[in-house]
């Protein structure tokens, strides 16, 4: 019996549709608008069942994960979600921060790390996320600062989504 794999290549419009046999071979390629009925019809349409399906979410990647922002009381627990939160150990009276969590989506968490290490180190436009980060790298150092700025982005991103309003960075001064 022949297998059969759906890659799925999905944007904020489209998504792009490729069905390979077990040897490689492309028996379908089709674009689809970016919607789950749509998609889900034309995958049962197939006349042959899919054995696994690959999900490349590109940009999307943070929309994807969250899914719902709505069950997110507050901003601030987005970033716990995807481990970017530091672990506690408490005994007694003792109350010891540690390294992140690391709970949640690993690819998310790593494009946001990302994200923020792009902002702190390679962007040359100023803004008060990249000030802020930049005062933490001089008194906390490199690694605790981009995680607290990729901390800072997931709330930036989910508010931004929640509120359904532009993201526009303030200039600095003293900044280009």
């Amino acid at each position: 019996m022949m297998e059969y794999f759906a890659g799925l290549d999905v944007s904020l419009r489209s998504c792009a549709l490729c069905i390979v046999d077990g040897k490689g071979k492309v028996m379908l390629e089709r674009e689809l608008p970016c919607e789950v009925d749509d998609i889900a019809a034309c995958l049962t349409a197939l006349p042959y069942s899919i054995d696994r399906i690959g999900f490349e979410a590109g940009t999307m990647t943070f929309k994807s994960a969250v899914d719902d922002p709505s069950r997110f009381k507050r901003s601030r627990t987005v970033a716990a979600h995807f481990g970017l939160t530091p672990r506690r150990y408490q005994s007694g009276e003792a109350d010891n921060p540690g390294r992140i969590s690391k709970a949640g989506d690993r690819d998310v968490r790593a494009t946001l790390y990302a994200a923020a290490n792009a902002l702190l180190m390679r962007t040359m436009a100023g803004s008060q996320i990249k000030t802020w980060g930049m005062r933490l790298i001089r008194t906390k150092g490199r690694r605790r600062a981009i995680v607290a700025v990729a901390r800072k982005l997931a709330v930036v991103l989910h508010r931004i989504w929640t509120d359904g309003t532009e993201f526009r960075p303030a200039k600095v001064e003293g900044m280009a």
